[in-house]
């Protein structure tokens, strides 16, 4: 099992939890559309840490925007696993192509 497969079932556990004692929980507790904002900040905080070229920063705030993509899947109900098989099927597809596949 790989960090993001842990980490996606530590996040699914926690979502059972009470509000008060889990961050994961509390967010979650919020909305999909709130967990997508949180999501959406930790994304701008990594492109702002790849454009300074600061690499220790961009390492750190890559993974909060990892466990926040996370987050937002659990949020959604959409599963690890099923992003995962989506990036298995586009494997071997030229870009080009595959955004042409969908129209």
């Amino acid at each position: 099992m790989s960090v993001l497969n842990e980490l996606a079932a530590t996040i699914a556990e926690r979502a059972k939890a009470d509000p008060e004692s889990s961050w994961t929980a509390k967010l979650l507790a919020k909305g999909p559309e709130k967990c997508a904002e949180k999501f959406g900040e930790e994304a701008i905080e990594a492109v702002i840490e790849a454009v300074k070229g600061d690499r220790e920063k961009l390492t750190y705030e890559a993974a909060d925007v990892l466990y926040h993509l996370l987050v937002m899947l659990e949020a959604s109900d959409v599963a690890l696993d099923d992003v995962l098989a989506e990036l298995a099927r586009r494997q071997g597809l030229s870009g080009i192509a595959e955004k042409a596949s969908r129209g």
